[in-house]
């Protein structure tokens, strides 16, 4: 099934092929970020399939919740195939879609969505969860039932099936996903450089309570990253030391949005607020950290060598070479008649509409040639191609 197609625009003529795009000069490493979002994820998909025709394929994946099931399947497939395994669980996942065909209008998709997303909510989604036999609101306390309402053995199976975890720890491409701590409340990383990645890495990043079971992980037990940080676009920043990175980063809600006009538009903006990414906060920073590491540079610079530490000499050294970071911002912008539900609304046709978003958007950011390439000063610049208004 071609997922750029819509039925609803037959004689839409098709947008010619993207061209390749060359690695930037300077460019060490190219990123993909994937914030979490639920349905939303498609639009990620959306994304890596621009990014995928182009030939930017990533060095870096991290994600959080449906970024880090997204990311597992880029990582986890050989360059070939990774296209091919996201159109699968994109597919799979929203199979059991009772609504097939709908009268047009806003407020008739709201109601289109509005009873997808309980056919979801009563009945599960086919390869990601599904109710538990007995509500965790009357399961005994203390039971495997009591702390959620769906059960995630699906996913554990759909990711068996999709993703070649041996691929993911001894592949060329670094991936980290983010969860969160239940009972420290930490928000912790789970890196390829650092542990073997497995099933559970990907799930605990994905269990969102009440809906979804903590999953234990050694002796503990871990939610959805989103709870804490719904972006990994820090973890790639710390771990940067000199390696000009060209970064997409992927946002499912957007921090800028409408004052509200009625319930369904609070709880939809809420969860906006909730779970986007602090981009600017992170970038902030980093380029404060920046400035403050060249002032430091240039000070050692005006000490003769003689009188600075072996450790000194060091320091000196790694700050002269100080790496320079371009984010693609590709945000999520939601359509009128998304409600609240949007992100456990699993519908066939909504999930098109957000991988063609996704898709699109990309495109028009590649069009932009002149944000790929690199100044050679340093630091940290942030691109979005909404911000242009084109």
């Amino acid at each position: 099934m071609d997922m750029l197609s819509d039925s609803r625009t037959p004689n839409r003529k098709p947008l010619p092929p993207i061209a390749r795009i060359e690695r930037p000069a300077g460019c060490d490493g190219i990123g993909l970020i994937l914030q979490g979002g639920g349905a939303l994820g498609a639009y990620q998909a959306g994304v890596y399939q621009a990014l995928h025709e182009a030939g930017l394929e990533p060095d870096w994946v991290a994600g959080v919740s449906i970024g880090a099931i997204n990311c597992a399947i880029i990582a986890g497939n050989k360059r070939e195939d990774r296209l091919e395994k996201l159109q699968k669980f994109w597919l799979d996942i929203t199979a059991r879609d009772p609504f097939t065909s709908w009268p047009e209008g806003d407020d008739q998709r709201k109601m289109r969505n509005m009873l997808s997303a309980l056919n979801g909510m009563l009945f599960g989604q086919p390869g990601f969860f599904k109710p538990m036999s007995i509500s965790g609101f009357l399961a005994p306390r203390g039971s495997r039932a009591a702390t959620s309402l769906y059960d995630t053995s699906p996913l554990h199976k759909t990711l068996d099936k999709l993703v070649d975890f041996d691929l993911i720890n001894n592949g060329p491409i670094r991936f980290a996903v983010g969860a969160t701590n239940v009972s420290t409340a930490n928000f912790q990383y789970f890196d390829n450089r650092q542990i073997e990645i497995m099933p559970e890495h990907v799930m605990a990043s994905g269990a969102l309570p009440p809906g979804l079971p903590m999953v234990r992980i050694g002796r503990h037990y871990y939610w959805d990253g989103g709870l804490v940080s719904n972006t990994p676009l820090q973890h790639l920043l710390d771990n940067l030391v000199a390696e000009n990175m060209l970064v997409f980063q992927v946002d499912l809600f957007s921090a800028s949005g409408e004052i509200p006009r009625d319930m369904p538009e609070v709880l939809s903006r809420q969860k906006d607020i909730m779970y986007s990414s602090r981009t600017r906060t992170t970038t902030d920073h980093f380029l404060q950290t920046h400035k403050l590491k060249k002032q430091l540079h240039e000070a050692l610079e005006l000490v003769p060598g003689a009188k600075l530490s072996e450790e000194q000499r060091e320091l000196k050294s790694s700050l002269g070479r100080l790496p320079e970071i371009n984010i693609m911002q590709l945000i999520y912008k939601q359509k009128a008649y998304e409600g609240d539900a949007k992100d456990y609304e699993f519908s066939r046709i909504s999930m098109k509409e957000h991988w063609r978003s996704g898709y699109y958007d990309t495109r028009n950011t590649m069009a932009h040639q002149d944000w790929l390439h690199f100044v050679g000063t340093g630091g940290i610049r942030a691109f979005d191609i909404h911000r242009t208004g084109e």
